[in-house]
């Protein structure tokens, strides 16, 4: 993505505004990509180039040349993400024919940068899709992960993004408020927020501004919560450390057993503790990997399981010692993700929905700001 060399990056916003000195802390490791941030980047591509069909901005020779050249022989590419994609464009282009109901000369902007380095220094990024129309900016932001659903209230990346695109366009556009939109098509999630740009500037200066300088200097309070999860010092960092050892001291009452509020109070706490302890395991054992020792530890082979070298040749061997086919060989119907990876999301629903069993899940103790409903018992026992 275009942001990602930016010290203080809009993706990483959640984190340098709540914890400044992250971003110097972060400096000593070296950026890491994943297949999941390679996907996402592939399913940029193509709503970028659906999007410019759609609008008129490029032929459909183009557009075919490009798609073939980003999709083939490409194993992130699947009948599924061109799906996925086509789903993001469409509530993308359906929100621009409707502002063109209200506003004849309205605009959209496909894949655009956006500069908001008077409060960032250096800070810029790229909007993913943008209309204007009616004194109302709306920018629209592709998430295809499916790790969890992302909201855009309070979304400090959109944002600045949205502070970009006030840069980028007001001088050509009356612009009264913002409107900002997450489209994570993968987890049906449509998220949005919206924000006068009176507000949105305030924020800008009170907020992002200092917290900004801050952070270029490396000052400030290091401070944990949810935007640790991104951060390339999570497995060392000291304050995190701190306040999931905290749990290790708790003060119970003296009794022979915990009570309900003692046992929620450790709730809120156990999911952050299991995965700090979780990443420091990771970290020592890249580290054990390049030489470094740990007082007490050593690096082993781990358990592995046996398979055959050759199946044919074993297959073979059974054969002739008279051995029957259904012995030697097991046929299992593939899983309902791979046929939606071959034939797609809407082919497979279309084919099969009345062949597709859903169960209830497990039940899961989750806080009460999920917005899943209450199990039901005395449903789950009926189906």
């Amino acid at each position: 993505m275009p942001d990602k060399h930016a010290k203080l990056s809009a993706s990483g916003s959640s984190r340098w505004i709540n914890c400044p000195p992250s971003v110097r802390l972060e400096e000593q490791f070296e950026d890491k990509t994943s297949i999941y941030a390679e996907e996402g980047t592939l399913a940029h591509e193509l709503a970028e180039l659906k999007l410019r069909l759609e609008l008129k901005e490029i032929t459909k020779r183009t557009y075919t040349l490009r798609f073939n050249k980003s999709t083939k022989d490409n194993p992130l590419y699947s009948k599924n993400m061109d799906d996925y994609v086509d789903v993001y464009k469409e509530i993308c282009i359906e929100k621009y024919l409707n502002s063109k109901e209200t506003t004849t000369d309205s605009i959209a902007a496909v894949e655009q940068r956006l500069d908001f380095s008077n409060y960032v220094p250096a800070g810029f990024g790229t909007g993913d899709f943008i209309v204007i129309a009616d004194g109302t900016l709306e920018i629209c932001d592709l998430k295809y992960g499916k790790g969890v659903p992302v909201s855009a209230e309070n979304n400090s990346q959109m944002r600045l993004y949205a502070l970009g695109a006030i840069n980028k366009f007001s001088f050509l556009y009356d612009i009264e408020k913002v409107r900002m939109t997450i489209i994570q098509p993968r987890l049906s999630n449509i998220s949005s927020d919206e924000i006068s740009v009176n507000e949105l500037l305030k924020w800008a200066e009170e907020v992002v501004k200092p917290s900004a300088e801050l952070a270029i200097k490396g000052e400030g309070e290091f401070k944990t919560g949810a935007h640790c999860k991104f951060c390339k010092a999570r497995s060392v960092c000291r304050a995190r450390a701190d306040e999931n050892l905290e749990l290790a001291k708790f003060e119970f009452k003296k009794s022979d057993t915990l009570s309900n509020d003692e046992i929620s109070e450790i709730l809120e706490k156990v999911d952050s503790l299991v995965k700090w302890a979780s990443d420091v395991k990771e970290y020592a054992l890249d580290k054990a990997l390049e030489g470094q020792e740990f007082k007490g530890y050593k690096l082993v082979e781990g358990r592995s399981q046996r398979k055959w070298k050759d199946e044919k040749a074993v297959a073979k061997i059974l054969t002739d010692r008279g051995f029957l086919e259904n012995i030697i060989w097991t046929k299992k119907l593939t899983t309902i993700s791979n046929i939606e990876r071959a034939i797609g999301k809407k082919e497979t629903e279309r084919l099969f929905k009345d062949l597709i069993d859903k169960p209830l899940g497990k039940p899961t103790l989750v806080p009460l700001s999920d917005k899943r409903e209450v199990y039901n018992a005395a449903k789950a026992d009926f189906q």
